[in-house]
């Protein structure tokens, strides 16, 4: 078993509307994809930044499955958010296997 961990960073003023919109909007579009079993969001609690930060965390069965979610969909779903959030944020992504 995988996970796909996205950490997001997003200015403190925001966090509330992206917190909102994520749950609400981007997180059942990328499950709707059909490539990810579960899904967890956390806070990230021990980060000194300007921002608010979190964990989002899509599980995920095979290699497979991320490559075709990558190929086929991250592109559009990663504009929706950058759009909605431009400049506003900092993001990076890290694959990680359950061991």
């Amino acid at each position: 078993m995988y996970i796909y961990n996205v950490t997001v960073s997003i200015e403190k003023t925001l966090a509330e509307d992206w917190l909102n919109w994520m749950k609400t909007v981007h997180i059942p579009d990328v499950l709707s994809t059909g490539h990810f079993i579960e899904n967890k969001i956390c806070r990230v609690l021990n980060v000194d930044d300007e921002g608010a930060t979190f964990s989002v965390q899509y599980s995920f069965e095979k290699m497979e499955d991320i490559e075709t979610y990558q190929k086929n969909h991250a592109p559009r779903l990663q504009a929706e958010h950058s759009n909605r959030y431009e400049g506003k944020y900092a993001a990076f992504r890290t694959l990680l296997e359950i061991v």
